[in-house]
C-alpha cells in the first residue's frame, strides 16, 4: 500500500531522485522547494515550502495534510553547503549554514511529528553526511551542522521509542549534483600563503570528488528500500567504498593518524 511522504528540498541532486524514485514506487510524494517553479514537469506533486520560515512550513503541512489526511514519512533533505576557514569564520556564515542544514529539519519535524505521534506511526528519515561523522578541512560549518543532525536524530529516536514513530539516517558520501556549484565560499580573510595556498587546494579536491560521485539515484533506490522495511536500521551509509571505510578508520585509528589520512586526501601535507 503506498505511502504519503514529504520529501523536502526535491527541486535537483539528491531530493529530486528520491522523491522521484518514491513516486516510482506508487507513493503519494511531495516535493518541496522553497521556490516551486523549480518543480516542474515532475512526476510528484509539488509543494511550496521554505524549510527557514515557520510560517511556510506550517502552511505546506497543513496542506498536505487536508489533501490526504496524514504525512506517513517525511525525508528531510534540503541542505546547503558553506567552505570556508574555521579559524576565521563569520559567525553570520554559520547561522546562514544552520538556519537551512539544522534548524530546517527541527522546523518540518516539529510541524509532522504530532500528526505522526496521534497515528501512532510514521517514519523520519534524516538525510546527514558522511560528514556529520567526522570533520572535514575547510567544511567545519557543513560538519557542524550534520553533527548536529546526529545528535537530534538519536535523541529523538529515543524519546520516540513507544510512539510508533521510527527515525532512520542517511549519511550520502559525494555524488553529482548541483550542491557543488551551489556552495558558498568564505572569501579567504587572512594574509597566510601557506594556508590559503591549502585551503583552494582542499576546495579543488573536494569539488573533484563530487564532480565524479555516483548519480543521486543510489540513493533513491536506497530509500526506497528503508521506506518498506517494518524496522529500518538506525543508519545507511551510502557511497563509494573508499569513502564509507573512513567510518571504519575514525574508529579503529588513532585520531593523528585518522586525520593525517584525511588531510593528505585534501592536499593539506
Amino acid at each position: 500500500m503506498g505511502k504519503v511522504i514529504l520529501v523536502t528540498g526535491a527541486s535537483s541532486g539528491i531530493g529530486l531522485a528520491c522523491a522521484n524514485a518514491l513516486q516510482a514506487k506508487g507513493h503519494t510524494v511531495y516535493g518541496s522547494s522553497r521556490d516551486i517553479s523549480r518543480l516542474k514537469s515532475v512526476s510528484f506533486k509539488p509543494i511550496q515550502l521554505d524549510v527557514t520560515d515557520d510560517a511556510s512550513v506550517k502552511a505546506a503541512v497543513d496542506q498536505i495534510i487536508k489533501a490526504e489526511g496524514k504525512i506517513d514519512v517525511l525525508v528531510n533533505n534540503a541542505g546547503n553547503g558553506v567552505t570556508g576557514p574555521a579559524y576565521a569564520m563569520p559567525v553570520e556564515s554559520a547561522k546562514q549554514q544552520f538556519e537551512v542544514n539544522f534548524f530546517g529539519v527541527i522546523r518540518v519535524s516539529s510541524a509532522v511529528l504530532p500528526k505522526m505521534i496521534e497515528a501512532k506511526n510514521g517514519l523520519v528519515i534524516n538525510i546527514s553526511s558522511l560528514a556529520g561523522l567526522f570533520g572535514l578541512p575547510y567544511q567545519a560549518l557543513y560538519s557542524a551542522s550534520k553533527y548536529a543532525i546526529e545528535g537530534y536524530s538519536q535523541s529523538l529516536r529515543m524519546e520516540l521509542r513507544n510512539t510508533g514513530v521510527k527515525v532512520t539516517l542517511i549519511n550520502p558520501g559525494d555524488f553529482k549534483s548541483d550542491f557543488t556549484q551551489n556552495r558558498a565560499k568564505v572569501a579567504f580573510p587572512i594574509k597566510n600563503e601557506q594556508l590559503e595556498k591549502e585551503y583552494n587546494t582542499a576546495v579543488a579536491s573536494m569539488e573533484k570528488d563530487e564532480s565524479v560521485g555516483a548519480n543521486p539515484d543510489v540513493i533513491g533506490k536506497k530509500l526506497c528500500e528503508i521506506v518498506e522495511k517494518s524496522s529500518p536500521a538506525h543508519r545507511y551509509l551510502v557511497g563509494a567504498f573508499g569513502q564509507t571505510i573512513a567510518v571504519t578508520l575514525k574508529r579503529v585509528l588513532p585520531g593523528g593518524i585518522f586525520e593525517k589520512l584525511m588531510n593528505d586526501h585534501y592536499g593539506i601535507k
